[in-house]
Parts: C-alpha cells; sequence; structure tokens
C-alpha cells in the first residue's frame, strides 16, 4: 500500500489488473475535460474518454496509460480505473505506435466478424427462401 502522501493507483482490464503502484499525481480525461488527483483530493468519480492516463510515481518519473472509455472512482488514497482496453507505457512515442497497432488488429477483428455475420444472413436468408 502507498505512504500517506501517495495515491495508490490500480488499473482494471476485463480479465486482469494492469497497474498497481503508488503515484504522486494522477492526470485523466473525462467528458468535461483534463483533470488532475493528488493525494488530499476530494473523493470522485468520473466517466473517461479514451486517452491517456499519465502517473507521476513516488521517484518523480511520468509514465503512461493509453485507456479505452471506463471509470476512474478514487476515493481516499485509492485511485481505481476500471476500462476495456488499456496499454502501458513510459514513452508517448512507443505507446502511440503501440495503440495503432492493436487498433489495426481490432479492426481487422471486427472486419472478419462482419463478414462472417454477413455469410450467415446470406446462408439465412437463403434456407428460408427455400421454406
Amino acid at each position: 500500500m502507498a505512504n500517506s502522501g501517495c495515491l495508490q493507483i490500480r488499473i482494471f482490464l476485463p480479465h486482469e489488473i494492469l497497474m498497481e503502484q503508488p503515484a504522486m499525481k494522477v492526470t485523466a480525461e473525462s467528458k468535461q475535460g483534463v483533470f488532475c488527483l493528488l493525494p488530499n483530493h476530494i473523493d470522485c468519480l468520473a466517466i473517461l474518454v479514451p486517452g491517456i492516463v499519465s502517473l507521476i510515481t513516488e521517484q518523480g518519473k511520468e509514465c503512461f496509460v493509453a485507456v479505452d472509455e471506463g471509470i476512474l472512482v478514487k476515493c481516499g488514497p485509492e485511485v481505481r480505473i476500471s476500462t476495456r482496453n488499456a496499454i502501458q507505457g513510459t514513452d508517448l512515442g512507443n505507446l502511440k505506435q503501440q495503440v495503432d497497432q492493436r487498433f489495426r488488429q481490432i479492426d481487422e477483428k471486427e472486419r472478419l466478424t462482419r463478414s462472417a455475420l454477413a455469410q450467415l444472413e446470406a446462408s439465412l436468408a437463403r434456407y428460408f427462401s427455400r421454406l
């Protein structure tokens, strides 16, 4: 657990905890705009938009997490983020490449799914037309 001057951040994905570490500062973006959380910030809940969550670690280093839509809850020293997709990185350029690659993979899966669905619909239409 983080010391009293830190936030304890946890980022949850559907099947794993992506990150669990202390942070001195957390910056994220909601529909209302970019906001910053510090250890003594009031408790809150925010609906996140796709973007970058940045953290300042206890050592003063900045790290980044690209997140999909999600929910951020700050309660006491704990900050919990729940999202469907997220990628962690320390360099924004490298993180952008990883995000681009992940979106290409998702787009290809969606294209294949749409194609399979269209074939299934055509097959069903042929079946019903024979009845």
